[in-house]
């Protein structure tokens, strides 16, 4: 009896030490996963940043344009500088029809510009969202992650 109960509780254990280095390699299974997982994210991240820099430098750009453009907009015409350049821009023009082309083309550009300036705050303010929440589901990931871990 004692030798066949010695046996149950050697196979019990024997069992037990299966067990546990099944759930070893699980957890490590889990953990590389892990590890891919957080370097997908920070790649992306990464991409994320280096398109927001961008984006901001094109706004930058885009911002340094339309101020030019309003200075040269808003300039008095006793500006030598603005009134020299605006002249120097008209006097080729010589009817009314041309001067109406070059007013044509110049609003089209500030209504693309316009346009490039809208398509650039819309994809910062996507690009933004987009990190918050990349960056939340990380904390949540990494709460959930140091919870398993406090568990063990």
């Amino acid at each position: 009896m004692t030798q066949e109960l010695t046996q149950q509780w050697l196979a019990e254990i024997k069992t037990l030490k299966q067990q546990v280095a099944e759930l070893q390699a699980e957890r490590e299974a889990w953990l590389k996963s892990a590890e891919k997982w957080q370097k997908l994210y920070n790649a992306e991240a990464e991409g994320r940043r280096t398109d927001a820099q961008m984006s901001q430098q094109a706004i930058a750009s885009l911002k340094a344009e339309i101020q030019k453009l309003r200075l040269i907009e808003s300039a008095p015409l006793n500006d030598t500088t603005a009134a020299t350049a605006i002249h120097q821009e008209i006097e080729p023009l010589q009817s009314v029809e041309a001067l109406k082309a070059k007013l044509i083309v110049v609003l089209k550009e500030r209504d693309r510009a316009r346009s490039l300036l809208k398509t650039e705050q819309d994809n910062h303010a996507q690009t933004r969202k987009s990190l918050t929440t990349a960056l939340g589901d990380a904390i949540d990931r990494l709460t959930q992650e140091r919870g398993v871990r406090s568990g063990e």
